[in-house]
């Protein structure tokens, strides 16, 4: 039976909650009405969850919360609140507490909420208890996670997180700089689910106008009228799967409160219904912002976002995982030369260098565009630097010089029209066409003659097409 401490100064409420756990048969509960014994009792003995009344002379909830904070004791923590103390349930998720409940409770809902509190708390533990040295091949569902391979550290304790994490139905955040793997994240943990075998739906909230993204979202009611069909949303198709939600910031707030009570019972209605209907759904979503920042107090809920930062993942940048650079490209270049049928053994040093050397802003999507267009651009079996595009090399010896080399826009384009100029023979019409601007741009930025020579040559000019 599970170990389960009840603190509130009402005895009838801990009279009531103590025989009707007990008598569920899976719980041992202990009850506390004077909130003073809460300190010695939690210092002495481990429970496996604890149910905790807020408003109590002598030592509030929120003091109790702080205590357990302070000694890092770990144990989940459902709290007890008035309907009109929501915002003071949400400082409390804030300072740990696992979920809140408002009085009176409904049995169900406390059983529900109780077992989720203790699931998260065995996830935490068994993260918490992960040894320092740990690798891939450690990883139970290895082909879930197989689009990662790495050597860091941090990254390599990050997918055992996301393993313990998938192994549940909690609801999930992850976040991280936009290209860092946020959506590669949430279907591997799909994959390493129960729910491997339902549907998988991906969408970014930020790509719809915010204000019609609910019907999206919650599906729509057929109108009176007639002139509106009736359609399921995203969350009825990911009925017994998981549906994830990029940039979920991009939510308008009333939406986000309805998504919460998703998240929280399972219940939504359709647009233009008052049809209450519910859905067996995982909701993972994702954000390129720390939501926790002041600027997104007004424009988040604080309540969804408590909800979700209990299971959060963070994913850190390219920048801060450069050994992983090399292995990740290899990767890439793999699969882009099995995609296209090419025979491709490696990378010269020379590449291997220039990339390892370089910040990606747009971390791995970058590192894998631009391996693509290596691999699109060599002839040979190994790869070297001469297969990157121009602007690419370009980025590269940019940034290489530390800021000092950075030159005006005027300047690469100048320089990129020679190049081309060169590249065609120095025959301005095709060059003029190549680029997609006049002929007398290209005569301003890369010089005059070339084409009158050419003209009057032998053989026409054409054969000094190096295209040819």
């Amino acid at each position: 039976m599970k170990k389960i401490l009840i603190i509130d100064d009402d005895v009838a409420v801990t009279n009531y909650f103590k025989v009707f756990l007990m008598q569920t048969g899976c719980f041992d509960a202990t009850v506390i009405n004077d909130s003073r014994e809460a300190s010695p009792l939690l210092k002495n003995t481990v429970f496996d969850v604890l149910l905790l009344d807020m408003d109590m002379p002598n030592v509030s909830g929120m003091d109790i919360l702080r205590e357990m904070r302070k000694r890092k004791l770990d144990t989940p923590v459902v709290i007890l609140t008035g309907v009109s103390d929501v915002d003071l349930a949400v400082r409390a998720m804030k300072l740990g507490a696992f979920d809140y409940l408002i009085k009176p409770v409904d049995d169900e809902k406390l059983l529900e909420v109780l077992s989720s509190a203790m699931e998260h708390g065995e996830i935490r533990q068994s993260i918490s208890r992960l040894p320092e040295q740990l690798s891939c091949g450690d990883l139970t569902f290895k082909d879930a996670f197989r689009h990662f391979p790495t050597r860091n550290p941090e990254m390599i304790r990050l997918l055992h997180q996301a393993e313990k994490i998938a192994s549940t139905d909690l609801s999930i955040f992850i976040w991280g700089e936009s290209g860092t793997g946020k959506e590669a994240i949430a279907r591997a943990i799909h994959s390493a689910s129960p729910r491997r075998d339902g549907p998988f739906v991906a969408a970014d909230a930020g790509s719809r106008d915010p204000e019609k993204f609910s019907s999206f979202l919650f599906g729509q009611a057929k109108d009176w009228s007639g002139s509106r069909e009736e359609a399921a949303g995203l969350i009825e198709q990911s009925d017994h799967g998981t549906l994830f939600l990029n940039n979920v910031d991009a939510l308008p707030v009333p939406t986000q409160v309805r998504l919460n009570r998703v998240i929280q019972t399972g219940e939504f209605y359709r647009e233009n219904s008052t049809q209450i209907r519910k859905a067996d759904v995982r909701i993972i979503v994702s954000s390129s912002h720390d939501l926790t920042r002041p600027e997104y107090k007004e424009r988040f809920s604080r309540d969804l976002l408590y909800h979700l930062m209990i299971n959060s993942i963070q994913i850190p940048p390219l920048r801060d995982r450069v050994e992983d650079i090399p292995i990740l490209a290899e990767y890439f270049m793999k699969e882009e030369a099995q995609r296209i049928g090419r025979n491709v053994s490696g990378f010269s040093p020379e590449l291997i260098d220039l990339l390892s050397g370089y910040s990606y802003p747009d971390n791995v999507q970058e590192l894998r565009t631009i391996v693509v267009s290596a691999v699109a651009g060599s002839d040979s079996e190994t790869i070297g630097a001469e297969a990157l595009p121009m602007y690419i090399r370009d980025l590269f010896r940019i940034e290489a010089a530390g800021g000092a080399g950075i030159e005006k826009l005027d300047t690469v384009i100048e320089r990129h029209v020679a190049q081309t100029f060169e590249y065609f023979g120095k025959q301005k019409e095709k060059t003029a066409e190549a680029l997609g601007i006049p002929v007398e741009e290209v005569e301003r930025l890369a010089g005059g003659g070339g084409d009158e020579a050419d003209d009057n040559s032998e053989d026409g000019g054409e054969e000094d097409d190096p295209r040819r």
